[in-house]
């Protein structure tokens, strides 16, 4: 896994304040495909026994048959509230979005690509 630092160039605040959460294996029920934003393809909306539903990436949904589905990996769409000049450890890129960390706090997100630039060491 590539580590890399951000500083936030746009702030950003979650809409979704109880996000989809799941381990490996969870049963999914998986709904409609994101259109929007380019950069931001292959994100379907699913929900999971007890919880909300959310956005989930493609690429850790194993597609089984009509709109049923598994989780392939442990996740969370916890998006990270952002201001302008803070800066992010960046740990997973995936479909637009950044899965990274305050670098003075252990509270990790996701925050838009876009609202980010890629800063040297």
């Amino acid at each position: 896994m590539s580590i890399s630092k951000y500083l936030v160039v746009t702030p950003y605040v979650s809409e979704f304040p109880t996000p989809i959460t799941f381990k490996k294996g969870t049963p999914l029920t998986v709904g409609e495909k994101y259109e929007g934003k380019a950069g931001w393809e292959n994100w379907f909306f699913c929900s999971a026994p007890g919880q909300e539903p959310g956005w989930v990436p493609g690429q850790i949904i194993e597609f089984l048959d009509g709109s049923t589905g598994r989780a392939l990996d442990d996740y969370t769409a916890r998006e990270l509230n952002v201001v302008q000049g803070e800066l992010l450890v960046g740990k997973r890129e995936l479909n637009g979005w950044l899965w990274c960390e305050k670098a003075d706090d252990t509270e990790p997100g996701w925050v838009p690509l876009e609202n980010l630039k890629k800063v040297d060491d």
